[in-house]
C-alpha cells in the first residue's frame, strides 16, 4: 500500500451551520463546498469540549480532554491551581494548561512511521517552549505557540513568535495558506502530515474591505439589516463578576465581518486543494476538514459572531451548538464522492482512524479513548455501532456556559450540570434541545446518568467545587438586577 499523504484541517470556533454545504444561507464556501461535493459529510460529528485547547489536545492525544486533565483553553499564565477567574455558585475546577510531552502526540506517531510532519497555525496547548509543536513530533511549526488568537490582529505585523515576518505580509490567513501552499509544492518523496490550523474565525473579527463591504450589501439585499431584531436576550449570566447582566443570543447568521473572514478562509482552502491537484497528488491525499467548538453565538453584548440555530448555544456551552461540529472527508478513490453519514464521531477518534487509514500500527496506550471509524470513510453505508460519548467541562465560560459534563449514546443525550440540574434529550426527535425529557423518561435519565458519572471516576475527572464566596443576592437569578431593566 502506498501510504496516503494526510492534510488535516482545523478550524478555530467555526460553527456546526457555518459554511453553505451545511445550511448556511448568508455564508459563501464553495471551496470547502467542494470538500464535501467530492467526498464524504458528517451530521453528527462533535469535539470533545466546547473550547478549543482541549478538543486540540484530544486530537493530539486521543483521549478525553478529562483523562489528560487539561479541560479549559490555556490562558497566558494558568497553572494548573487555578480555579478560573470565572466564578459563581461554583469555583471554576482546576487543569493543566499544557499538552504533556509525555503523551505521544499523533504528529510523533506519524513521524516514528516515517512521515513529514508539519504544523501550521494556531497550537495553543502550552504556554512555554517545551510545549508547542516541535516537542510534540512535528518537523515544521510555522505560527504554532502559546497564543489562541492573533492578539495584534489579522493585519500585518501579526507579532506571532513563530512566524518570521515577510515583506509582503497582509493578512494571516493568506500567509498560512502561503506557507502551507509552499511545503507541498515543495514535498519531496516522503509522505506527509499536514497539521493546518487556520487561526480563523476567532476574534478579533477582521476582514479585508472589500469583503465587508460584499456582504453589508448581502444583508440588505437579503433584508437582514434590522440587526436589532436578530438578537434576543435571556436569562442572566451564572458568572457573579457579571452582575446580572443578560446573556444575549444572535438567532440569525448576518455579521459582515464575520462573512468576510469565513470567505478568506475559503479562499485559502481553495488553494490548498488547488496545489494538491497542481503536484498531482490529491488523489493520494486524505483530506480532514473540521472545527475545535461550536461557533460564539451568545455574549452580554451584540458583538457575537454567528448563530448556531437549529443547534442550541454555543462555544462555551455543552448544548450542541457548541460541540457538534463541521466534517468533511476527501480521499479520491477511497471516498465516495457526495455521500452523507449520521455515525456519531468525537475528536479523540482521529487518532486512531488516521493511523489506520494510512496503515500505521495503533497505539492503543496512546489512543485509549478514541475509536477508528476508517470503516466509515471506506463505506458511509456501513453500519457504524459506537459506544457512548462524553465531555466534561468544569467550568464557567465568559459567554454565559456553565460548569457540567455530558453523555451522548445513540440519539438520546444527557447533561449533568453541576449546579444541580439534569437534562435529557431525544437528539433525533429534538435536535435543538428544547424539551427536557428527564421526567417522561426517569429510568433511562438514571441508567445514562450513572453510565456518565462511571466514566468521570475512570478518567478521574475533576469536578468543581462550591464557591464559598457566593453572593446571595443571586439565589433568585438575579432578579433584582432583572426588574431595574
Amino acid at each position: 500500500m502506498k501510504r496516503p499523504n494526510v492534510i488535516f484541517i482545523l478550524i478555530d470556533d467555526m460553527g456546526w451551520k457555518d459554511i453553505s454545504c451545511m445550511g448556511s444561507e448568508f455564508y459563501e464556501t464553495p471551496n470547502i463546498d467542494r470538500i464535501a461535493r467530492e467526498g464524504l459529510l458528517f451530521t453528527d460529528a462533535y469535539a470533545s469540549c466546547p473550547v478549543c485547547s482541549p478538543t486540540r489536545a484530544s486530537i493530539m492525544s486521543g483521549q478525553y480532554p478529562a483523562r489528560i486533565g487539561m479541560t479549559n483553553f490555556c490562558g497566558q499564565g494558568a497553572t494548573f491551581a487555578d480555579e478560573g477567574t470565572q466564578k459563581g455558585r461554583l469555583l471554576s475546577a482546576p487543569f493543566i494548561p499544557f499538552l504533556p510531552t509525555s503523551e505521544k502526540s499523533l504528529g510523533r506517531a506519524m513521524q516514528e512511521n516515517g512521515y513529514q510532519t508539519w504544523h501550521v497555525g494556531k497550537w495553543h496547548m502550552g504556554e512555554k517552549k517545551k510545549y508547542w509543536p516541535d516537542q510534540h513530533g512535528f518537523d515544521v511549526n510555522i505560527g504554532g505557540c502559546h497564543m489562541g488568537a492573533p492578539w495584534s490582529g489579522y493585519f500585518a505585523p501579526f507579532e506571532i513568535p513563530t512566524l518570521e515576518p515577510k515583506e509582503n505580509d497582509d493578512y494571516l490567513t493568506d500567509r498560512l495558506g502561503d506557507e502551507a501552499v509552499k511545503l507541498i509544492k515543495e514535498k519531496g518523496d516522503k509522505p506527509f502530515f499536514l497539521n493546518m490550523c487556520f487561526y480563523q474565525v476567532h476574534t478579533p473579527l477582521m476582514a479585508k474591505s472589500e469583503k465587508v463591504e460584499k456582504y453589508k450589501q448581502k444583508i440588505k439585499s437579503m433584508g437582514l439589516d434590522r440587526a436589532d431584531a436578530f438578537y434576543i436576550k435571556g436569562d442572566v449570566m451564572p458568572m457573579q463578576d457579571y452582575e446580572g447582566r443578560k446573556i444575549v443570543r444572535r438567532m440569525v447568521q448576518s455579521e459582515p465581518v464575520y462573512a468576510a473572514m469565513i470567505e478568506h478562509l475559503d479562499e485559502n482552502i481553495g488553494r490548498i486543494l488547488d496545489a494538491l491537484d497542481e503536484k498531482g497528488i490529491a488523489d493520494n491525499t486524505l483530506l480532514i476538514f473540521t472545527s475545535d467548538n461550536g461557533g460564539v453565538s451568545t455574549g452580554v453584548n451584540t458583538d457575537i459572531a454567528t448563530s448556531n440555530a437549529p443547534l442550541s448555544e454555543g462555544k462555551g456551552w455543552l448544548y450542541d451548538g457548541g460541540i457538534r461540529e463541521p466534517l468533511l472527508i476527501r480521499w479520491p478513490g477511497v471516498v465516495e464522492p457526495g455521500t452523507t453519514t449520521d455515525a456519531i464521531v468525537s475528536s479523540p477518534d482521529f487518532y486512531p482512524t488516521i493511523l489506520e487509514a494510512c496503515g500505521l500500527p495503533s497505539e492503543p496506550d496512546q489512543h485509549v479513548d478514541g475509536r477508528s471509524f476508517y470503516s466509515v470513510i471506506k463505506n458511509s453505508d456501513m453500519e457504524y455501532e459506537r459506544d457512548a460519548i462524553f465531555w466534561h467541562y468544569p467550568h464557567y465560560h465568559g459567554r454565559g456556559g456553565p460548569p457540567g459534563c455530558a453523555i451522548r449514546r445513540g440519539n438520546w443525550k444527557l447533561i449533568e450540570f453541576f449546579e444541580g440540574s439534569i437534562e435529557l434529550y431525544n437528539l433525533k426527535d429534538d435536535i435543538s434541545e428544547t424539551t427536557n425529557l428527564i421526567s417522561e423518561q426517569p429510568e433511562l435519565a438514571e441508567e445514562l446518568l450513572a453510565e456518565l458519572r462511571n466514566w468521570r471516576e475512570e478518567v478521574n475527572a475533576i469536578v468543581p467545587r462550591t464557591n464559598p464566596d457566593w453572593n446571595p443576592w443571586w439565589e433568585n437569578g438575579g432578579a433584582e438586577f432583572q426588574d431595574q431593566e
